[in-house]
């Protein structure tokens, strides 16, 4: 059985299910041991179609009412009901405001936000990697989100398991961009033991940028993918340890009536 992790403030919400479904529950093997959800990784692509049909099912929906775009760390937010025309489109967030349509997106160390305004009925989800959360995926979330009669202050925002400023080691010219961008961005750097490098706390980044963007009820689990592996699946832990490959993670939401 998947074992999806809850969020306490989504899961108080009235007609409202999600998920941040970890590496257990699935039929994958070796390093995809075993709900990997990733179509784009090495595994076989039955086993991956698999665990997307568990998760489906756990959220009660059908596999083909499980919309979860083709990620490019994009700005990107696209519509489960309008976008996915035959093709999967190229984005880095969804939104659905028709119950029965749940929406998904994948990771291994990128930040997984869900989104819920459960009075106007509007759900969410983003992958907000560094790339995506510092050219707008969050906030083009929100536009979206709006465009379907939700309101940022009846918004819930929760960001799943992600890599933690613990182990997230960056080089000299990521920091320079973010400094770049805004001098206050150094709040999220501490140094590293490795000349010119720094520890990146993407989480916080992620969450303040939420805030900043009029969403007063963000928040973050506070899981690292790198730190658990047990329940995560992690691309730089992967790197470090020299894998061919890694497994994927799905967090989704769905609008149940």
């Amino acid at each position: 059985m998947v074992k999806p992790i809850e969020s306490p403030a989504l899961a108080e919400l009235p007609g409202v299910s999600h998920g941040y479904f970890t590496r257990e529950g699935g039929v994958s093997k070796g390093v995809y041991d075993s709900l990997n959800i990733g179509f784009g990784s090495d595994d076989a692509r039955d086993d991956v179609a698999q665990n997307r049909k568990r998760i489906a099912g756990h959220l009660d929906v059908s596999a083909d009412h499980l919309f979860v775009p083709y990620q490019v760390h994009s700005p990107d937010a696209v519509f489960a009901e309008t976008d996915f025309n035959g093709s999967v489109p190229k984005a880095d967030a969804v939104v659905a405001c028709q119950p029965g349509h749940a929406v998904g997106i994948s990771t291994a160390d990128c930040g997984p936000v869900l989104f819920a305004d459960a009075d106007n009925g509007v759900v969410g989800a983003a992958h907000a990697g560094w790339r995506g959360a510092f050219t707008g995926v969050l906030e083009a979330t929100l536009e979206a989100m709006e465009s379907k009669g939700a309101r940022r202050d009846r918004i819930n925002a929760v960001l799943g398991p992600t890599i933690s400023g613990a182990n997230y080691e960056v080089g000299p010219e990521f920091v320079e961009r973010f400094l770049e961008a805004a001098p206050a961005n150094s709040t999220y750097f501490r140094p590293s033991d490795r000349p010119e490098h720094a520890f990146f706390d993407l989480p916080a980044y992620i969450v303040n940028r939420l805030r900043g963007a009029g969403i007063e009820k963000a928040h973050s689990l506070g899981l690292c993918t790198y730190a658990d592996e047990e329940r995560f699946f992690s691309y730089r832990r992967s790197v470090h340890r020299k894998e061919p490959d890694y497994g994927r993670l799905m967090a989704a939401i769905v609008l149940t009536g």
